[in-house]
């Protein structure tokens, strides 16, 4: 993607550290959050190569060697926050289908709040970017997560008979069309100017359901 917000600790955070370096108590998740949230300030502002550890230990407000408790490198703290920010979008998400009263519509709140969250969260398309390059087995990740979940509601759509019949090979050129399409939705009326979301979505989600032919 509402999604958790930037300061509020949740379970996924735990994941988030370094292969064996998971926090043990609810105050180490905390920190741990600080560091991912600074983490995400600081590569948005100044990107990968002008980022330094003792940068984002400043903003997290810890000490440098309890960085070291949860990640062994920069790199290593770029990768958790591609994930990090990519399990936010999917928790924004879920929320946004409550109510849904079929498939396209669905979609159509999914997009509104993902438009929301770029809107107060800019930064995650300069980190998403270099991502192809600093992590790119996370960017890909990424990517084909995301499309897998759409295809998954897409696929919920056809069996309830809100979508024409579809086999899986189509659904997945469904999904990928309509995450990029989001992608650079985001990056239009989310990054480049502000937009009200609601709008943005009515209208593609118009276009899906009527299509452009007159």
């Amino acid at each position: 993607m509402s999604e958790a917000t930037a300061t509020k600790p949740t379970d996924g955070a735990t994941g988030m550290a370094g292969e064996g370096k998971a926090p043990r108590t609810a105050r180490g998740e905390r920190t741990l959050r600080r560091i991912l949230d600074a983490a995400l300030a600081e590569f948005g502002e100044r990107g990968f190569a002008e980022t330094s550890i003792v940068g984002i230990t400043s903003r997290a407000k810890v000490a440098l060697g309890t960085f070291y408790t949860y990640f062994d490198s920069k790199e290593a703290l770029f990768a958790a926050l591609v994930q990090d920010m990519s399990g936010k979008v999917r928790e924004l998400v879920a929320p946004a289908l409550a109510g849904a009263s079929d498939a396209l519509d669905g979609e159509r709140r999914a997009l509104a709040a993902y438009l929301q969250f770029v809107a107060e969260h800019k930064e995650v398309y300069r980190i998403v970017d270099e991502a192809e390059f600093v992590d790119p087995e996370g960017f890909r990740r990424h990517y084909e997560t995301t499309a897998s979940r759409i295809a998954t509601r897409l696929k919920d759509g056809v069996d309830a008979g809100d979508l024409r019949e579809a086999d899986a090979k189509t659904r997945e050129v469904w999904a990928w069309a309509l995450m990029g399409m989001n992608v650079f939705l985001g990056l239009r009326f989310g990054v480049w100017s502000s937009e009200p979301p609601e709008h943005i979505a009515a209208e593609v989600n118009r276009m899906l359901s009527d299509g452009l032919k007159r």
